[in-house]
């Protein structure tokens, strides 16, 4: 009986063919650009020129429009659950409703498009352009900077920080990675500014310690400890550079 089962079960999964492109519906909007209400799950559209195309309540998902012109695209009510925006250009494109769960919008540029009522449950954002204030959740953008920050790409980081500040401006680690990255790059001046206010935001929030080593960098860096001459020293101080190294390790190494 149970060979039986497992038979029927091998006959069924080889009998059942994968969900492929609709070819008719992908032609149709390669040639005409409406294309509202059509089928387009898992279609290739790499690079596809479709500035101005109607897409309304498509189906979308898993669809490939990496690098795609969809400048102006109606895209109203789309489902693109799983889709790859990689390098799109949605300016000015139309995604009031849409589903993009799951939708990968890397440097995708967004500037002036309409995400009114999109859902963007678990979409990877990193490096999109464009990005109002209300788009993506600031844990995402920080740790994106966390990540820019252990490869040494400072501005980046800061780009991803200010992004985490602009949607969640009490972030507290936030302002104190942004202000690490600051001091990587000389900018004392506003690495100061962000480690005091950083330390401020944690000593609202209950964490003395890390309000306290924060504050501990900001005083070394405005009174830097003298270093002998015989042994060197790259102007921070010894009492700066271990301070400010277990800070890194808190906020700054993946």
């Amino acid at each position: 009986m149970k060979l039986r089962l497992l038979s029927i079960v091998l006959l069924t999964s080889i009998c059942l063919p994968a969900h492929a492109e609709n070819v008719e519906h992908t032609q149709k909007l390669l040639s005409t650009k409406q294309c509202q209400n059509c089928d387009l799950s898992r279609a290739g559209l790499v690079f596809a020129q479709l500035s101005g195309a109607n897409l309304s309540q498509a189906n979308l998902v898993g669809a490939n429009l990496s690098q795609a012109n969809l400048v102006g695209a109606n895209l109203t009510g789309t489902n693109l659950t799983g889709a790859t925006l990689h390098g799109a250009n949605l300016s000015g494109a139309i995604l009031t409703g849409a589903n993009l769960s799951g939708v990968d919008l890397r440097n995708a540029y967004l500037v002036d498009a309409d995400l009114t009522g999109t859902r963007l449950d678990n979409a990877l954002l990193q490096g999109a352009i464009g990005l109002s204030s209300n788009t993506g959740n600031a844990l995402d953008f920080y740790r994106w900077g966390v990540e820019a920050g252990s490869k040494k790409q400072y501005e980046r980081a800061i780009e991803h920080f200010n992004q985490a500040l602009a949607r969640q401006p009490d972030f507290a680690p936030a302002q104190l990675a942004r202000g690490m990255a600051r001091l990587e790059l000389g900018d004392q001046s506003g690495a100061i500014q962000d480690l005091e206010q950083a330390s401020t935001l944690f000593t609202r929030q209950g964490d003395t310690a890390t309000a306290q080593s924060t504050q501990e960098v900001v005083t070394a860096l405005k009174t830097p400890p003298k270093e002998p001459k015989n042994r060197g020293g790259n102007g921070l101080g010894t009492a700066l550079l271990s301070t400010f190294g277990s800070l890194v390790k808190m906020f700054l190494l993946p």
